[in-house]
């Protein structure tokens, strides 16, 4: 019987991510977008946050920067791991978030009930992740060179590598924190903005992994987004772009990705079995 149950579940996994529909995910990607568009405060929300952040950080950099020892690379290392900290951030935000809203306004129901997919689901989050990312990033990099005089875009190509590998590890910590509060109901709302923090200490956003006690550094590298920082360190610091740390950035993140995508079908597995859908919006 066990063996049996095992089966079915699988089975729903792989239901859950294939033949995702292109139409359908536009349409959930259209409806999200509408909701920004006719609300004012909900497009703020893009802006606020990431934008007070840089200032906090930015003041604090050039006092940095003008301290005994510190400089313009000091400057350079806090911006932008600001930045690219604020591109995981919101990347997972647009997923954890966008489903709690979901449940705040009684329409999850509404959305699995029809003929959308889990996975057609999740894939309009992560465009929509995408699109905010590009504009928080593209607005606090053009405030960066204006307040700051620090222009992260002198620095283009080399940096991608290592914004994707960010992007990537957001998108499968989205996916799991969301199937996180699918499985424990709205008591666990809280974790959709405290997991990303849970990493942050270990990631090495505004210092190098050699900070980090010595019992610390196995469990730093062992996450993409650590491997992610470093990099761009190391790109900020004109050194040549360390591909080596770009690849298990990868490597990590195609790991963690099967994962969240495992856990997502089964958690909604559940939740579908045991009518976890209807006690959400209860």
């Amino acid at each position: 019987m066990r063996r049996e149950a095992l089966g079915r579940e699988w089975r729903a996994a792989e239901a859950a991510w294939a033949g995702l529909s292109a139409g359908r995910i536009f349409a959930l990607l259209l409806r999200q977008l509408y909701l920004y568009r006719r609300s004012l405060i909900r497009s703020l929300e893009i802006v606020y946050w990431p934008v007070m952040e840089l200032l906090v950080w930015g003041f604090l950099s050039v006092y940095v920067g003008r301290l005994r020892g510190g400089g313009a690379l000091a400057i350079a290392f806090l911006l932008g791991g600001m930045i690219l900290w604020d591109v995981f951030y919101r990347a997972q935000q647009a997923i954890s978030v966008s489903f709690l809203e979901d449940i705040w306004t009684r329409n999850l129901v509404n959305i699995f009930v029809s003929p959308i997919s889990a996975g057609e689901f999740v894939a309009a989050m992560l465009v929509l992740g995408v699109m905010k990312v590009i504009v928080t990033g593209l607005l606090l990099s053009v405030l960066a060179l204006l307040l700051y005089t620090f222009n992260l875009f002198q620095y283009g190509l080399p940096l991608i590598p290592f914004i994707l590998n960010l992007l990537l590890a957001a998108w499968a910590i989205g996916v799991i924190t969301t199937a996180m509060i699918l499985r424990y109901g709205q008591g666990a709302e809280t974790l959709a903005w405290a997991i990303p923090f849970l990493f942050q200490p270990l990631s090495a956003v505004f210092y190098p992994v050699t900070v980090l006690p010595a019992f610390l550094r196995p469990a730093a590298w062992a996450l993409p987004t650590t491997h992610a920082f470093e990099g761009m360190r190391a790109v900020l610091s004109g050194s040549a772009v360390p591909w080596n740390l770009a690849g298990w950035a990868l490597a990590e993140n195609v790991v963690l990705l099967a994962l969240s995508a495992v856990v997502f079908a089964r958690v909604m597995y559940i939740a579908r079995d045991r009518g976890l859908l209807l006690r959400l919006e209860g």
